[in-house]
């Protein structure tokens, strides 16, 4: 259990420093091989788990150091530690000797003392450190300020609701691929299977426990692909129609291209601006039996890539803060700033407007993001109507409101949409 207290360690240490979990973790699997899979799994939890919790955990760091640590990795180390103490079985003697001698061997040896007593001390005063830490909203929300108070003025009535949702462990959400299965072929196959699965919408699956993906029945074979049930729902407001010319401005990892080619034969463009991703579309791709022209190119560069040919049907799931998938991604609540929100907004203006060009006349975008921050939802489909006459927000075609702003809860993560007509 050393090697994963240490890797967690490091990874939460890298996102401290500004680099994406994601990222760490496939390096850091990459570069120990033999890990087993419950040392990878632990690893996971330790993890997300840590950054999850982080602003709990930093509040009782407050209460029991003298003075801030000044290593970040060494207040990773304390946190990954709180963290096995208060929300692990890990047996806590060996929790609080493995952070000590984790503490040596990332090169603290002057620091076992200060790891051993401070750890001994949760131990000894856990309820009183962890109501004073609570009583804070930092420490009672584990979100950065700002963001707590971004959401408390634009949902007086639901900020709460939405940063507990986007602390809880999310469950697994599959889409089954309608051209092999059906959904509820798939879900007596699950349960033939001793798995127990719910069906949801046209073609979702929600599992009552998560499983690597090596593990779910069919996803080799191209029956499923996971996505959560929230971002399913962008196929079915586009109006799609056989035969239509439709582009995936930001497609990468390929989920909503897939979708849209399972839902109707339509000639489909892929774009994103990623190398790297692109191959992931590719795979993605063959492993569900479609076929889509696939490109990297940025998709506001207009000029580098389009053929002059109008698109019938544009999807734009825009660069966001990613405010909305915090309990998938937790680090993304401490790699974002305050300032983020009205760059990001800026950049996915200007990616529309380009867009707007290739959109033919009587066309339809659908305009998405995987955030619940007004500025980069509604304010941004209003500011882009107001800059452009020959636009209208026309009613989603399922459920038929204006735009549709899912909340984070149990069973999806928080995304907005609205779809734009061009006159």
């Amino acid at each position: 259990m050393s090697i994963v207290q240490r890797l967690a360690t490091e990874a939460v240490a890298a996102v401290l420093s500004g680099r994406s979990l994601t990222t760490t973790l496939e390096s850091a699997v990459a570069r120990h091989a033999e890990l087993a899979p419950a040392q990878r799994a632990a690893l996971w939890d330790l993890t997300h788990g840590t950054l999850r919790n982080l602003g709990l955990l930093r509040a009782i760091l407050r209460q029991v150091l003298r003075r801030p640590v000044k290593e970040q990795a060494l207040e990773a180390l304390l946190a990954v530690a709180l963290y096995q103490l208060e929300f692990t079985r890990g047996a806590a003697y060996a929790v609080v000797n493995e952070a000590v001698d984790c503490a040596a061997q990332m090169g603290w040896p002057w620091a076992k003392a200060m790891v051993n007593a401070l750890l001994r001390r949760f131990l000894r005063e856990r309820e009183a450190l962890l109501a004073t830490a609570r009583a804070d909203a930092l420490g009672r929300y584990s979100h950065p300020r700002w963001w707590i108070e971004k959401l408390q003025v634009q949902y007086p009535h639901e900020w709460q609701e939405i940063l507990d949702a986007g602390n809880r462990v999310p469950s697994l959400s599959l889409r089954v691929n309608r051209r092999r299965t059906t959904r509820d072929a798939y879900v007596a196959r699950l349960q033939a299977e001793g798995l127990e699965a719910s069906a949801h919408g046209d073609d979702g699956v929600l599992l009552a426990r998560a499983r690597p993906v090596a593990m779910i029945p069919g996803f080799a074979e191209g029956l499923v692909s996971v996505q959560d049930l929230g971002a399913q729902r962008a196929a079915g407001y586009m109006d799609l129609v056989p035969g239509q010319r439709v582009l995936d401005a930001c497609a990468a990892p390929g989920g909503k291209t897939a979708q849209i080619l399972e839902h109707c034969d339509v000639q489909i463009t892929a774009l994103d601006v990623d190398p790297e991703r692109i191959a992931r579309i590719d795979a993605n791709l063959a492993r569900l039996g479609l076929r889509a022209q696939v490109r990297c190119a940025d998709a506001g560069a207009v000029d580098t890539w389009w053929d002059g040919l109008a698109f019938d049907r544009i999807i734009a799931d825009v660069p966001c803060t990613a405010s909305g998938i915090v309990r998938r991604h937790p680090d993304i609540k401490w790699l974002r700033r305050s300032e983020d929100v009205t760059a990001l907004a800026r950049a996915s203006a200007r990616l529309l407007d380009g867009l707007w060009h290739v959109l033919g006349p009587g066309g339809k975008l659908l305009f998405a993001t995987c955030s619940v921050f007004r500025e980069e939802n509604r304010d941004q489909v209003d500011d882009f109507v107001g800059r452009h006459a020959d636009a209208r927000v026309a009613p989603l075609t399922v459920g038929g409101g204006q735009d549709v702003q899912l909340l984070p809860d149990d069973s999806h993560d928080g995304f907005y949409y609205a779809l734009l007509e061009r006159r």
